[in-house]
């Protein structure tokens, strides 16, 4: 039967009925022995079948290895033969098959019911504009992290707000839910004047030149923004001093003395971000005013070693200024509530919660609205002329003012929470923004403000294992994406299933080739291709009619299982995880098409053709489904799937079950591939292309990136002593040995002239009198082990997670227990290679025993 098949299926000198007979023998083996079915499908999907020779040669494996299965006594049948029937082969020994993956009784009975029932009658929300809040329908208001308009987003950025929220809002809309998605440029405060003063513009022609790139890039990475603002408007200016009045009147405001630094030569006030000195906390010598780049914790100008203004380098005097503070200690009952509640509900995410929680475990205080600038929306308290609102009171209200500009009657989704759900997204650094001071200023109005519901703050993206720096040209930012000749939908792809949700994620130019041609094109793009064009030149375009028997009424039940998992994690704003049930659903649809070989039977009888018309019937019913599950994420290509189908407008609407997309007789138009493939050359190109290199405006490399790189040159520099030791092969050394000085010239060109001098110092410098010898024990060598290696690398990663845990700001037992774990990790290293604390790190203090850990 093998042989008839085979030779059938490349010869074409082979009766069709012959093959009909051989299938049907194959599937029953299938089904009865795994090994074989294997052995089955390598045969007819390998490339070594290319010529007669190969085809008899591997025909010979699977007959014989059929034969000793088919032949071998038949055993008594007990439970433990039974199992061992049922059990699934392993994976290196078989195919994954669908067939295999078990299902309730109950889910197949409702898989089944919803298929028979149809398509459900749903209107799609008419296309209005504006779009304005509907009684009796869910009301989705959404909103990013407004971007600051003095920089160009990388990658990072923008999975870390707008694509987050644009994935959200796609699929609200899907479930024909009125959405309304805003954003826009974050354009008041330092940022912006420090930007202008670089640049040699004023602040209004940066937030003129940035805000167009901003949209650039956001248009370019298709992001459905319903309005796209800005926070330099008339809007913003009234609505932030009606918000800041009723504030003041219902006494929430109280007013202080506070020290700050003024520039004598500069004749003015500094601002956070015209200032910077030592960090007070972990001593890096570049940390701004308002917060250190290096541990990331928030600072106070005044509280900087050595301060120099940023503008002219002098050292500013330190003088007082009056001015007001939001009284936050009033809502932290309310708050505590609040947060509780989101909490427990998942309506605030895993990370919101805990950065919220700490904030008020440690106890709210009053925070500064208030500042010296120019560049903002003015004060308009009488006491407080010529003083701005600082940015942390006034850049939340600006969804508020964006929404004003987009339509009039604004307060229909900004005071209307009994019908409106707020949902917001943002990156980690932002939540107790969002979360503590948003909320407090708009209840402190007593206006029937809609608050946040649903807060999405996740983690950082890195770029191959570094920060973004678009001044040392390291990472992608948006307005370089389009020239690398990748499509946007790959990069949402990539971006979206990489999402940091949970922990912090690293975008590589491998990862992103990995996922475009295993995940896209092997995978989902593979299985809808086969499905039309089979159908197409099959069945000449029109979608067959189907007759379902167990196996369909099984796989139709595994694509229901995997949909309501893509429908639970949505809802939970898990969008990573979500899109893996995307790729699932087309994982078993490959499997099914290649376990009905519907390729074979449209060859056979009557009844045979009918079968492939029911399996292409279903097979392009799920892509179908798959072109609107998939559209959150890859929009022009979910959109050109549905071309190809000729879906119909009132069936691109989201369902909770499988069900018959296309009727019957459904005339379907001309597939061709959604995807192609990224070849190593490309990804090589890419890695070397936004690797980052020395320039003369680049500035000194990030701290973090530095002690990176010198961990690296470190264990490398380890590697190929140990190399030498061993005496390994010299080519083998000498490649090791370049890798080594490949790192070495990444180094900062100080760092690197360091390095030499130490070098020359040691050869000049007097070598001591040779002392006498003195009998003692050697000092041991110590050779790196594997199991050494892995006990260095678990201590690395464990002193990553004490540094974020510490620069989270969690309660002190949370960090004692991790900075326990890492003691027990050192102290099972070799004696000679734990560090000696000296006499001032000998202290039972958390942060003084981290040091002598850190250092090392």
């Amino acid at each position: 039967a093998v042989v008839s098949t085979q030779s059938g299926h490349y010869g074409r000198d082979h009766r069709i009925s012959s093959q009909i007979a051989a299938h049907k023998a194959s599937k029953t083996l299938y089904s009865q022995f795994p090994k074989v079915g294997f052995w089955c499908d390598k045969l007819l999907s390998s490339k070594l079948c290319t010529d007669s020779k190969s085809q008899l040669q591997m025909t010979e494996k699977v007959t014989t290895e059929r034969k000793a299965v088919v032949l071998k006594p038949p055993q008594k049948a007990n439970a433990q033969a039974k199992k061992q029937v049922t059990k699934k082969p392993p994976v290196e020994n078989a195919v994954e098959n669908f067939l295999q993956m078990s299902v309730s009784a109950e889910s197949k009975s409702r898989s089944l019911q919803g298929w028979v029932k149809g398509y459900p009658e749903v209107t799609p929300l008419p296309n209005t504009y504006p779009i304005k809040p509907i009684p009796g329908k869910k009301n989705n208001l959404i909103t990013s992290a407004l971007p600051y308009v003095n920089n160009v987003p990388h990658l990072g950025n923008i999975i870390g707000a707008v694509l987050s929220a644009d994935c959200f809002a796609r699929f609200c809309r899907l479930k024909n839910e009125n959405t309304l998605y805003v954003c826009g440029t974050d354009e008041y405060g330092t940022a912006t004047e420090t930007k202008a003063l670089a640049e040699g513009l004023t602040p209004q022609q940066i937030c003129d030149k940035y805000h167009a790139i901003h949209a650039d890039v956001y248009r370019w990475f298709n992001i459905s923004f319903d309005y796209f603002g800005r926070t330099t408007t008339k809007q913003q200016t009234e609505i932030a001093q009606d918000i800041f009045w009723k504030v003041h009147n219902n006494g929430y405001t109280v007013a202080e003395t506070v020290e700050q630094l003024y520039c004598g030569k500069c004749s003015k006030f500094l601002a956070d971000r015209f200032v910077e000195g030592s960090c007070p906390f972990c001593g890096y010598e570049d940390a701004r005013g308002d917060q250190c780049d290096k541990c990331g914790k928030l600072v106070n100008p005044t509280e900087l070693g050595n301060p120099k203004c940023k503008v002219c380098g002098a050292a500013p005097q330190i003088k007082t200024s009056r001015h007001l503070f939001l009284d936050l200690p009033q809502f932290e009952e309310t708050l505590g509530r609040f947060t509780a509640e989101r909490a427990e509900t998942k309506a605030y995410n895993n990370t919101t919660a805990s950065i919220t929680a700490s904030w008020l475990k440690t106890g709210l205080k009053p925070r500064c609205i208030t500042r010296d600038l120019k560049w903002g929306t003015p004060v308009p308290h009488p006491e407080y002329r010529g003083k701005v609102f600082y940015v942390w009171f006034d850049a939340p209200i600006g969804y508020i003012s964006i929404t004003a500009n987009y339509m009039q009657d604004w307060e229909r989704w900004w005071k209307n929470p009994d019908q409106v759900t707020l949902h917001q997204f943002m990156a980690k650094d932002n939540v107790p923004f969002h979360s503590v001071i948003f909320p407090s200023s708009l209840l402190a109005t007593r206006d029937n403000y809609t608050l946040v519901r649903n807060l999405d703050g996740i983690d950082y993206l890195q770029y191959e294992g570094m920060k973004f720096s678009k001044s040392r040209g390291v990472g992608v930012f948006g307005d370089q994406a389009a020239a690398t000749g990748i499509p946007s939908d790959i990069f949402r792809c990539y971006l979206l299933l990489n999402r940091p949700e949970t922990s912090d994620t690293n975008f590589t130019w491998e990862g992103l080739a990995q996922t475009n041609n295993n995940i896209l094109l092997n995978n989902f793009g593979n299985f809808v291709l086969r499905a039309l064009t089979f159908c197409r030149n099959t069945f000449n375009s029109h979608v067959p009619e189907v007759t379902l028997n167990s196996d369909d009424e099984h796989f139709i039940t595994l694509v229901n299982e995997h949909l309501g998992m893509y429908l639970t994690n949505f809802e939970g704003r898990l969008m990573g995880r979500a899109f893996e049930s995307v790729f699932s659903i087309s994982k078993i649809g490959n499997q099914y098409l290649q376990y009905n070989t519907p390729w074979v039977l449209a060859k056979g009888s009557a009844q045979d053709k009918a079968r492939a018309g029911s399996v292409i019937g279903l097979a392009v019913n799920v892509a179908a489904l798959l072109s609107v599950v998939a559209s959150p994420y890859m929009p022009t290509i979910a959109r050109i799937l549905q071309e190809h189908l000729n879906l119909p407008k009132d069936r691109k609407l989201l369902v909770k079950q499988f069900v018959p997309f296309l009727k019957p007789g459904h005339s379907i138009g001309q597939p061709f591939p959604l995807f192609s493939k990224i070849d190593e050359a490309k990804v090589s190109e890419l890695q070397q292309k936004f690797a980052g290199q020395d320039s003369g405006s680049a500035g000194p490399e990030a701290p973090s990136d530095v002690e990176a790189l010198q961990r690296a040159i470190e264990a490398q520099g380890n590697k190929v002593r140990q190399l030498k030791t061993d005496k390994a092969d010299p080519g083998v050394i000498q490649a090791e040995v370049k890798v080594l000085l490949d790192l070495k010239a990444k180094l900062p060109p100080e760092l690197q002239q360091n390095n030499k001098n130490n070098k020359t110092n040691n050869k000049n410098k007097p070598q001591p009198k040779p002392q006498p010898k003195v009998q003692g024990t050697p000092a041991p060598k110590v050779t790196i082990t594997p199991e050494l290696a892995a006990l260095q690398k678990q201590i690395e990663v464990q002193g990553n997670k004490v540094r974020e845990v510490k620069a989270a700001g969690v309660e002190k037992s949370v960090i004692e227990a991790e900075v326990k774990i890492l003691l027990d990790l050192k102290a099972k290293l070799p004696p000679e290679l734990q560090p000696q604390p000296s006499k001032k790190e000998k202290s039972t203090d958390c942060d003084s025993a981290l040091i002598p850990l850190l250092r090392s």
